[in-house]
């Protein structure tokens, strides 16, 4: 069964930092892209960052360019995501998930087929 947990959400602070984890398990981790997605209230689902199974090459959607980054430990079969110079704009749900074949593309928004239950990032003072 795969399974995705994601962890590492609070409260903090605009111009704080947090670091989100994503443990995985029930499938191959180092032969398949991964991404973060996020849902802010009230909107559609937003696709943030991708890496490809190496860890090697990443993507990120331009308002988080530069702010966050995207890391994988193969080893450990985990996925991080480092957020920097948080803004309240990031308050969301944020999810990892699976891209669904071994050459789907990491700079790709989607389609995934596994995701997990999402950790809460609220950003405000």
């Amino acid at each position: 069964e795969v399974q995705l947990v994601e962890s590492g959400g609070g409260l903090v602070q605009p111009g704080g930092s947090l670091t989100l984890s994503c443990a995985t398990s029930g499938f191959t981790f180092d032969i398949y892209a991964m991404m973060w997605l996020r849902q802010a209230p009230g909107k559609g689902l937003e696709w943030v960052s991708g890496i490809d199974s190496a860890g090697t090459n990443t993507a990120y959607e331009n308002s988080v360019k530069g702010r966050f980054t995207i890391s994988r430990d193969n080893a450990g079969n985990t996925l991080s995501l480092q957020m920097d110079s948080l803004k309240s704009e990031d308050t969301a749900v944020y999810y990892c998930a699976k891209y669904p074949h071994r050459e789907s593309d990491f700079r790709s928004s989607g389609p995934y087929d596994y995701r997990g239950r999402g950790t809460q990032v609220t950003v405000s003072s």
